[in-house]
């Protein structure tokens, strides 16, 4: 089983392989010998953390993952989700965390092609895309050169491949100076009778690799985004996959016309650790082995070896068990795309996934142990401490100039930069383009219906309280979803941490689980899809814990969704959702770290019958067309929730003065709440509505002319805000990378 020039085994290579000791010496156990080098590379491909989930497998099976709605829950490659009439959604979000910091164009370029795969090969056609962004502090010497290159890299590959994004996320912060978060989310429709898996049946079926050729480039990146960065992050550059968009637009052209004929038995797209990991699974997954033939891998580059081919995470890739009297048809319709097609192996009877490379067999492995039984760990982990409540205090402060501030800071300023990089209306099903709180998209083929897309998350809240911050991100997304209309269907996680070695990182990462399952079984809201990616950390730094929520919602009828915007003078200003007074939540809030210069305090409690209670009136009455805009407060509280639906609209508002403390009323961050704009002549009707499901609703003020007052402070024209909250990015951008 020796290949000539492969390394001798020692602990450095040990080590670089993101294996431990005790690891190791599992993988002699169960070969009953000392692994190849070849060997070697295909369990720490399928044993690190990318793949195996091995220390978070534990809390992971308490998510809730079912409901009325699921086909399909995570183990798949994506969440398949009943939207009716014989329809599905599919969907799920991944990191490319590790690849974007270090190359960031082809980083950020190949997540969008990767989770763009994962959809397709279940047989949708994507219709949507997301992503949450987050870069370190604005000051950072790389954070424009990153900045510039991931949306960049983003805008390259979904542009090309036709795909519209139409939400997400872009936050800056010095926690992410040396490890940023590129989140990719994609969903496609299918139809639920031709949904496509990627568990193995039968045996002595060809196993047939598709789509482009493999290169070296990629090679270990699994492993790679399974460590910590040092200082030697340069040397790791070759880790990362080169993209292109336009053999991954064919690939799925190809892909989908080949699911029309019959053949295809499983499918799998060839992603983290490349042939190895696409192989392994469909077998393990479907109780039957796998051999591989590595002289019918269709190479770009000369005498590539063993370890290579099956490491390479090469793009435009997949791997399909074929039904073998349809491989002439299903090869012409490849070579029509000018796609590669090869019969690399065959399915067995025997457990085991053999490697034969010119006539020889380089490896011999038990199957299951490499895929479903990988290693999994009950790692110690130490509760993160719950944070001493914000002191009381008469804040005090202009409120107009603290409104001008905080929208014009990095994390509250408009993204309309990022986002006019993207190409969001393409196949022009679009309703809702980024910069509301949900994207839509018309469901193609039906009159009325849509689908609502939103992703959330505030690390700030998690590192403070891992358990209320997984319960925000989940409430926020929830409620994002509701603003639009639609009914909240299904989520998908991508939990970013750092080090779970660490007892206090590892506490983070439980407490935040926690907090996402209570609030998904609350909110009916359960977890198809996700993704996992831990040691994100640089020099022993680590990221904020950042839980990143994506989630879908349906519309019956997108005539009904509702926006952000202002949409006529004179009309009535409620706010739903507030119990005593207005706002009054300043921990851990962005007035207090922009103005203040603080980051403290308790972030805010989530109530979730009361989230469940008030956005669901919120629902029904936007569906019964009482609403012409509407909004959740979030970040900045509901100063800066106003400032966003006037600018939108171009339309102002007068507010009246609130009766508690005019700072902690105007920014607090208080959860469950919602801004809506109605008719005066629907307001006694509203209040009808509100008194009879005993819901907390409270007349604030008219839209009015073209400025901004709120209470007592100064007013603010709409241009003032408009210019303010716009100008910060681009600015940013402009000066030199």
């Amino acid at each position: 089983m020796k290949i000539p020039n492969e390394p001798k085994i020692d602990k450095d290579i040990i080590e670089n392989h993101g294996l431990n000791e005790s690891e190791y010496q599992k993988i002699i156990e169960i070969l009953g010998r000392e692994p190849s080098f070849t060997e070697l590379g295909v369990f720490s491909a399928m044993w690190n953390e990318h793949c195996s989930y091995k220390s978070s497998k534990k809390w992971l099976r308490t998510l809730p993952t079912t409901g009325e709605c699921v086909i399909m829950g995570p183990g798949e490659n994506a969440g398949v989700v009943d939207i009716g009439d014989g329809q599905a959604i599919i969907f799920k979000m991944e990191s490319h965390n590790h690849p974007s910091y270090i190359e960031p164009y082809q980083g950020a370029a190949t997540g969008v092609g990767g989770i763009l795969r994962d959809v397709f090969t279940m047989g949708a056609r994507p219709i949507a895309a997301m992503n949450a962004l987050r870069f370190g502090a604005p000051s950072h010497k790389k954070t424009r050169h990153l900045v510039s290159g991931v949306v960049a890299g983003i805008g390259g590959y979904g542009n090309c491949f036709g795909v519209p994004t139409v939400g997400g996320e872009v936050e800056f912060d010095e926690r992410y100076n040396g490890n940023i978060l590129v989140n990719a989310f994609a969903a496609g429709l299918a139809d639920t009778d031709k949904i496509f898996y990627s568990k193995a049946k039968g045996v002595g079926l060809p196993v047939v690799y598709l789509g482009a050729k493999t290169g070296r480039d990629g090679v270990g990146g699994a492993t790679m985004a399974s460590a910590e960065f040092g200082d030697d992050i340069e040397e790791k550059r070759p880790t990362v996959q080169v993209g292109d968009p336009f053999t991954e637009k064919r690939l799925m052209e190809a892909t989908l016309e080949l699911m029309q004929t019959g053949a295809v038995i499983a499918i799998q797209d060839m992603g983290a650790a490349g042939l190895t990991c696409s192989a392994v699974e469909m077998g393990a997954k479907g109780n039957l082995g796998i051999e591989l033939n590595l002289d019918n891998v269709p190479t770009r580059e000369e005498n590539m070896t063993p370890y290579e081919m099956m490491l390479s995470e090469s793009q435009e890739r997949m791997l399909m068990v074929l039904h073998p009297k349809k491989e002439k048809e299903a090869r012409a319709i490849f070579e029509k795309w000018e796609l590669d097609f090869a019969t690399v192996g065959k399915t067995t009877n025997d457990l085991r996934f053999r490697l034969i490379w010119q006539g020889t067999e380089v490896g011999n492995m038990p199957i299951k142990e490499l895929g479903d039984e990988a290693p999994e760990y009950d790692r110690p982990y130490v509760e993160t401490p719950s944070p001493a409540p914000l002191a009381q205090q008469n804040f005090t402060g202009d409120v107009a100039k603290i409104l001008l501030k905080l929208i014009a800071s990095p994390n509250l300023c408009s993204k309309k930069w990022v986002w006019e990089q993207y190409d969001t209306l393409i196949g022009s099903n679009t309703i809702q383009i980024p910069g509301s709180d949900a994207g839509l998209v018309r469901v193609d083929g039906h009159e009325t219906k849509a689908l609502a897309f939103s992703s959330d998350v505030t690390p700030r809240y998690v590192e403070a309280d891992p358990f209320e911050g997984g319960k925000q991100a989940v409430a926020e997304c929830w409620r994002n979803i509701t603003c639009s209309g639609a009914l909240p269907l299904a989520a998908t996680d991508n939990l970013n941490f750092g080090n779970p070695e660490k007892p206090e990182i590892m506490g983070q990462l439980v407490g935040a689980i926690k907090g996402i399952g209570e609030a998904c079984r609350a909110l009916n809201f359960p977890i198809v899809s996700g993704n996992v990616s831990l040691y994100n950390e640089t020099n022993g730094v680590g990221i904020l814990p950042t839980p990143t929520i994506a989630g879908v919602g349906l519309l019956a009828d997108w005539q009904k969704a509702s926006n952000i915007a202002f949409k006529n003078e004179g009309e009535v200003i409620l706010l739903i959702g507030a119990p005593n007074n207005w706002g009054s939540h300043l921990g851990q809030s962005q007035y207090l770290r922009q103005i203040e210069n603080r980051i403290e305090g308790a972030p805010p409690p989530v109530d979730l019958s009361h989230e469940k209670k008030i956005g669901d009136f919120v629902r029904m009455l936007i569906n019964e067309q009482l609403t012409s805009a509407v909004h959740d407060c979030s970040d900045g509280g509901l100063a800066v929730a106003l400032a966003e639906m006037a600018i939108a609209g171009n339309i102002g508002a007068t507010i009246d003065e609130p009766k508690n403390n005019a700072i902690e009323a105007f920014f607090g961050e208080d959860q469950g709440r919602y801004i809506i704009t109605i008719k005066q002549s629907d307001y006694g009707k509203v209040i009808e509505k509100a008194k009879a499901e005993n819901i907390d609703i409270k007349r604030i003020g008219t839209t009015k002319e073209n400025s901004l007052k709120l209470g007592n402070a100064s007013s603010i024209s709409v241009s003032e805000l408009k210019t303010a909250h716009e100008a910060w990015l681009p600015q940013y951008m402009k000066d030199k990378i």
